[in-house]
C-alpha cells in the first residue's frame, strides 16, 4: 500500500511507520520535521504544519492517509476535507476517553454515550475537553469519509518510546530499588496496549479497508495494578520494598492520581469502568497482545538507554516520595 502518515515520528505514529515498513508498504511523512527529524531516513518526508500547509501534499494520492496526531475538530476538518479525492480511507486514532465518564459503564462498548463540550471552538487540551475535542474530530472524519473511515480508540498506549512517563515511570522506579511508595490499589483494573499492537492492528485493518470504530485496549485478561509492579518488579531485578499507602492518606498529602500516581485511577471515577473498556469487537476482528512482561522488559531496556530518565511529567518526584515516605513511616 501507498500510506500517507500525518505525523509519523513519536510512539505511535513511530510504531506504525515501522510496522508499515516491515510489511513492504510505501510510506510519506507529513509533518512539521521538529520531533525525532532523523528518524527514517529511508522514507520521503513532506514538512509541513498541517494547520496552514496542507497544499503541500499538492495533488498527490495515496491509499489512505493515517492521522495520529489529531487534536483540534477545525485542524482534523481540513485535513480530510482536502484528502477527499485523494485518498481512499481516513484512518484516525482516537481515545477512549472520548466517552461521557459520568455515564460509562464497566464493559462499555464502542456505542457507550459521548462526551460534549459546552464550546465546541475551544482549542485547549485539558482534562475536561479533551475527550469532547477528540469526540469533534471524529465526527469531522465521519463526514467527509462516511464509507470509508477508521476510527481506532485506543486506552493508555505503552511501550518503548512512550513519551508520557506513566507506565515508565512504575518500570523505572523499580529498577531504581529500594523503598517504593504505591498506592494500595493492587486490585484495581488497569487497561492499556502496547504502541506496537495498536500499529498491528491498525494496519491489518488499513490494508483490508475497514469501515468501522474499536476500542484498542488490553489485554484479553482482567490486569491488576499488581500485576504490573510485580512484572515491572521481575523484570528490573531490583531490591525492592513496597511501602503501601492508602488512597485516602494519599490525597490527604496531596498526592494526584494518575498524574503523579500514574495508573491510579481515584474511586469517584469508577475504575472499573474508566479502566475496563469492552475490547471484544477489536479481539474478534483479529487485536492480539505482545505479553506484559515482554512490554514491561523491552520499555525497561529503553529506559536504561536513556540513563533512567525517560521523557513526560507523570511519576513522583523523588524529593517527594522521600518526604512521604518518611511520613508514612511516622
Amino acid at each position: 500500500m501507498d500510506l500517507l502518515l500525518i505525523g509519523g515520528t513519536q510512539f505511535v505514529g513511530r510504531a506504525l511507520v515501522e510496522k508499515a515498513l516491515e510489511r513492504g508498504h510505501k510510506v510519506t511523512m507529513f509533518n512539521r520535521g521538529k520531533t525525532n527529524p532523523d528518524l527514517f531516513p529511508e522514507v520521503e518526508r513532506i514538512i509541513g504544519d498541517r494547520d496552514g500547509d496542507l497544499e503541500k501534499l499538492g495533488d498527490r494520492t495515496w491509499d489512505a492517509v493515517i492521522d495520529t496526531v489529531g487534536y483540534f475538530p477545525r485542524v482534523v476538518k481540513a485535513s480530510a476535507d482536502y484528502l477527499k479525492g485523494k485518498v481512499k480511507q481516513y484512518v484516525f486514532i482516537s481515545t477512549i476517553s472520548v466517552y461521557d465518564l459520568e455515564k460509562l459503564q464497566p464493559n462499555g462498548k464502542e456505542d457507550s454515550p459521548l462526551a460534549a463540550l459546552e464550546d465546541p471552538t475551544v482549542e485547549e487540551i485539558r482534562g475536561d475537553t479533551y475527550g469532547g475535542l477528540k469526540v469533534l474530530c471524529e465526527q469531522a472524519v465521519t463526514d467527509a469519509f462516511p464509507d470509508s473511515y477508521l476510527i481506532v480508540r485506543p486506552g493508555l498506549i505503552v511501550g518503548p518510546y512512550d513519551p508520557s512517563n506513566r507506565l515508565p515511570y512504575w518500570i523505572g522506579r523499580m529498577d531504581k530499588g529500594g523503598d517504593v511508595l504505591v498506592p494500595d490499589i493492587f486490585d484495581q483494573p488497569v487497561q492499556f496496549v502496547d504502541a506496537r499492537d495498536l500499529a498491528s492492528f491498525t494496519l491489518d485493518h488499513t490494508e483490508k479497508g475497514t469501515s468501522d470504530i474499536f476500542h484498542v485496549t488490553g489485554p484479553d485478561t482482567v490486569l491488576h495494578f499488581g500485576d504490573v509492579i510485580e512484572a515491572s518488579i521481575k523484570a528490573a531485578d531490583a531490591n525492592v520494598s513496597l511501602k503501601k499507602a492508602a488512597p485516602a492518606w494519599l490525597i490527604e498529602n496531596e498526592v494526584q492520581p494518575f498524574s503523579e500516581m500514574p495508573l491510579w485511577v481515584p474511586p469517584d471515577a469508577t475504575p472499573e469502568a474508566f479502566m475496563g473498556v469492552d475490547v471484544s469487537k477489536a479481539i474478534g476482528a483479529g487485536l492480539t497482545f505482545l505479553p506484559l512482561q515482554q512490554t514491561i522488559e523491552d520499555t525497561l531496556a529503553w529506559i536504561r538507554s536513556l540513563d533512567g530518565k525517560a521523557p513526560g511529567n507523570a511519576g513522583l518526584a523523588p524529593e517527594k516520595e522521600a518526604a512521604l515516605l518518611a511520613k508514612l513511616e511516622e
